[in-house]
């Protein structure tokens, strides 16, 4: 018996050391087969998913931002399987995207996704206020025919990517994941996924049929992918007003003053966000006490006097916050495997708080067109039938980058008469009200996403400026700034729409992408 015994336990013991060996040589294995190429084994940080071979996701979104949030959660909703890489799930700190004009409201709702502006202490924007010279008027957002909760919204940026992130993160099919995405992997000119470094400093490569680069202004990715063309017309100075109560409230304000356009809108119901605008790349330093001095100086005595005391008091606190305002036209190269998205593809200038409605737009647009296809995996008919995308963001897109452009240098003072004319011929134009405010109002809100619509609004500017000119008597002076005004409004507007894409811009169906069908699955 006690032979048996000792027969049994050495049995044992030999049939369990090769059980673990044999566990070991597994995960070896399963190790160099992620190495190798392998489609996507890696872990889920958020939902306890792990997945390997065949059970990989469809989609990897780069960066977790309003963009890619969005979208992760979209495609997530409609069974898709998304792995979503941010390189920092903290919560952002930002001076920018802190407002969202209604159309971006409207298209939350339609992503389903309306919910993340509730419990972030969000304030409701029902129109701007513009301020010239010691005159205001009031420019409400045509929402009569809307819900009584459309209207824009206006917030802590970080808190609501928080909101984004966590709507996101709640779906089974959806993993989030902290890391650093250093390059796209490439074969043939297809993208078949990146390469991250993961929180502890791991490299890891992510495989699935369709990338979306969604990382941001300071986009690492872009170039491969589109034509890059930054432009950085100016910097907005950051301060945050507090217990401060605007002249209208539930209102964005515009200050038309020298040099540049002056913005507050609340962003909590005890906080009002100020944006100056300093023209050029360079701004007054911030540590010998010049930009003090220059918000003190030269921007305080031009701010209406009710905004004063809370203007001084915050940049007495210290907490002043600068960033470069940047614009860059959509020029992509279309890439089997791979699409841009947010202000990683088309930036314009934050002046008309626009950039959130577009990026959530485009969502909407591509989750259009993904919705009949069950398999991505054929990537040059993906690519091919993705083409139609960028025809197909064109109304949104095109407008709101044209007028934001086409605005700011408006809005700006300059030494031309001709412009200053231009100038003040908008904001008189916009005092008529009526058709002549809700109009130019509907589209910048993005309720009304028609570019001819905006060009025969700024031109229709132009020519009651020159109007006003040549009334009650005209003369060869006021002739010539009339055609000088005429010429600088050309100048300002054209570059922007060759820059958007005439044709696409205006007669989209003329385009052939327009027409692409859904690949066979």
């Amino acid at each position: 018996m006690t032979g048996h015994s000792l027969l049994a336990v050495i049995g044992s013991s030999i049939l369990a050391l090769l059980f673990i060996a044999g566990i070991r040589v597994r995960k070896t294995r399963r190790r160099e087969k992620v190495d190798a190429g392998d489609p996507f084994v890696t872990r889920k940080v958020q939902n306890g998913w792990e997945s390997d071979g065949g059970g990989g996701p469809d989609v990897i979104v780069v960066g977790a931002g309003v963009a890619g949030s969005a979208l992760a959660y979209t495609l997530g909703k409609d069974g898709r399987r998304v792995h979503i890489v941010e390189r920092d799930l903290t919560e952002p700190d930002r001076i920018v995207g802190e407002l969202l004009q209604p159309g971006g409201y409207l298209k939350l709702v339609e992503l389903g996704l309306e919910d993340c502006v509730e419990e972030i202490d969000a304030q409701r924007v029902l129109g701007y206020a513009l301020f010239k010279d010691g005159r205001n008027t009031k420019l409400a957002y045509p929402l009569e025919k809307f819900h009584s909760d459309v209207a824009g919204r206006s917030f802590h940026h970080g808190r609501f990517i928080q909101r984004m992130r966590e709507k996101a993160a709640s779906l089974p099919n959806v993993q989030l994941e902290q890391g650093t995405v250093t390059s796209l992997l490439e074969e043939n000119g297809t993208v078949k996924g990146v390469v991250y470094k993961n929180k502890a400093g791991d490299e890891f490569k992510a495989f699935a049929p369709l990338t979306i680069v969604c990382d941001g202004c300071f986009s690492n990715l872009r170039k491969s992918l589109c034509s890059p063309k930054v432009d950085i017309p100016s910097s907005f100075v950051g301060l945050i007003l507090e217990n401060c109560q605007l002249p209208f409230p539930n209102h964005g304000h515009v200050i038309l003053a020298d040099p540049s356009p002056i913005l507050f809108y609340p962003i909590s119901s005890s906080e009002v966000r100020c944006l100056v605008d300093v023209p050029g790349q360079k701004v007054p330093s911030l540590a010998n006490g010049e930009m003090a001095s220059y918000l003190k100086t030269l921007v305080a005595p031009q701010l209406p006097e009710q905004l004063q005391d809370a203007f001084l008091k915050a940049i007495d606190k210290g907490n002043i916050r600068t960033m470069a305002n940047r614009s860059m036209p959509a020029v992509p190269h279309p890439t089997p495997g791979a699409l841009l998205m947010g202000d990683a593809f088309n930036m314009r200038h934050p002046l008309t708080g626009g950039g959130m409605t577009v990026a959530l737009s485009d969502i909407a647009v591509l989750n259009n067109l993904l919705r009949p296809l069950r398999d991505l995996h054929d990537a040059p008919s993906l690519c091919k039938y993705l083409e139609s995308f960028y025809t197909l963001r064109k109304p949104v897109a095109s407008t709101i980058n044209t007028l934001a452009g086409a605005l700011y240098k408006v809005f700006s003072a300059s030494p031309d008469q001709a412009r200053n004319e231009m100038r003040q011929a908008c904001f008189d134009y916009l005092s008529l009200g009526g058709v002549f405010s809700n109009g130019p109002v509907s589209l910048l809100s993005g309720l009304n996403p028609r570019p001819l619509s905006l060009v025969a609004h700024f031109f229709a500017v132009a020519i009651y400026g020159v109007g006003r000119l040549l009334l009650p008597f005209p003369s060869l002076k006021r002739m010539w700034i009339g055609a000088r005004l005429i010429s600088g409004a050309s100048a300002i507007i054209l570059p922007i729409i060759k820059a958007e894409g005439v044709r696409q811009m205006f007669f989209p169906v003329t385009v052939p992408a327009y027409y692409r069908t859904p690949p066979l699955n």
